[in-house]
């Protein structure tokens, strides 16, 4: 059962639908992005409260990354290029110049086919044509929610090309487990199982050296407070005005890469991937407002987006291949909650 959300500039629907589990536990997505407009997950004491970030109105979400999905190639591919088979292929540039989160018409901005949808879980496809925002190849992509019984946030991700592609999908919810939304993120505790981070330049692309987190303010191996170092004497944090940047996961395969606790609400996220990155966003310039009319200030959310490390296709060394036409592309976050 779905609703009307509100209307693209062009006039085309966007409609919500709700998917939801036997605890109470639910999200409101709609087919614009294939976004997570709210979250409703329980506290300790059992009463629920929206833990991620949203917009009232359609044109709120245009040319944002709120709760989206993020494709063809999540976060940042340098000079907006790259080369594949002996062939150079210019992007579209929407962050000086380098391209981000698949372009200024990546999968973000699009109208997602909603293939089923009832119960706890809801599938989308998108059909990205060769040459979109530049890149080579069409390609079929996939993305399907389910709220499980146990109260996760299950996100599977299908692509499979006609041609060689870069393909790096993510989610880019903004989570606050407060559930509300005035509030900063800053006492959040956060724990990565990540022992690097990928140095970058000034325009937060990377040079391909992997730095070790620990002593620095990147290091989370062991749980502390989001804020504790984020205003630390450190070049990347002092020019991105706090986190924005790429750890380097332990291990391989499907696996438990970190957990964030908030202590009011005793709201805990867990966050499992098969994918060797995440990137640690803090909100860092936020502005506008949120569902209900709530204004946007910056460190009020953070992001854990699962990934590939950005600029992947311009860097070999990278953990990163190009899929193939033959090749089925698949990848699985989930964001498990619970509470202490």
């Amino acid at each position: 059962m779905s609703k009307l959300f509100g209307t693209m500039p062009d006039g085309a629907p966007v409609e919500l639908y709700t998917i939801r589990n036997d605890n109470g536990m639910s999200a409101d997505v709609i087919t614009l992005g294939c976004r997570i407009v709210r979250l409703m997950v329980p506290d300790r004491a059992g009463a629920l409260g929206n833990v991620v970030l949203g917009h009232d109105t359609v044109e709120e979400y245009l040319g944002d990354y709120l709760g989206t999905a993020v494709g063809r190639y999540a976060n940042r591919i340098g000079r907006a290029r790259f080369a594949l088979d002996g062939k150079e292929y210019a992007l579209s540039k929407n962050d000086g110049e380098n391209t981000l989160h698949g372009g200024p018409g990546g999968f973000s901005q699009q109208i997602w086919k909603v293939e089923q949808a009832g119960g706890d879980s809801i599938s989308f496809s998108y059909s990205s044509k060769d040459g979109e925002e530049g890149y080579p190849g069409n390609l079929s992509v996939f993305v399907s929610y389910q709220i499980t019984p146990d109260n996760a946030l299950k996100i599977t991700y299908r692509a499979k090309t006609d041609a060689p592609t870069p393909v790096n999908l993510t989610n880019h919810s903004f989570f606050n487990l407060t559930g509300d939304h005035s509030q900063t993120i800053l006492s959040h505790r956060l724990q990565l199982h990540a022992d690097g981070i990928t140095e970058v330049e000034d325009d937060l692309i990377p040079t391909g050296k992997i730095l070790p987190v620990a002593g620095t303010p990147y290091d989370f191996t062991q749980p502390k407070e989001i804020g504790r170092d984020m205003f630390a004497d450190d070049h990347m944090l002092q020019l991105c005005g706090g986190y924005d940047h790429n750890f380097v996961l332990q291990g391989e395969g499907f696996r438990r890469i970190g957990q964030v606790a908030e202590q009011e609400s005793g709201r805990v996220m867990e966050v499992y991937t098969d994918l060797p990155g995440v990137q640690l966003y803090t909100a860092n310039k936020m502005s506008g407002k949120g569902l209900g009319g709530v204004p946007h200030g910056n460190h009020c959310a953070f992001c854990l987006e699962t990934q590939y490390f950005p600029d992947s296709p311009n860097h070999p060394e990278f953990p990163f291949h190009f899929l193939q036409p033959g090749e089925d592309w698949e990848s699985v976050t989930v964001y498990q909650f619970k509470t202490c």
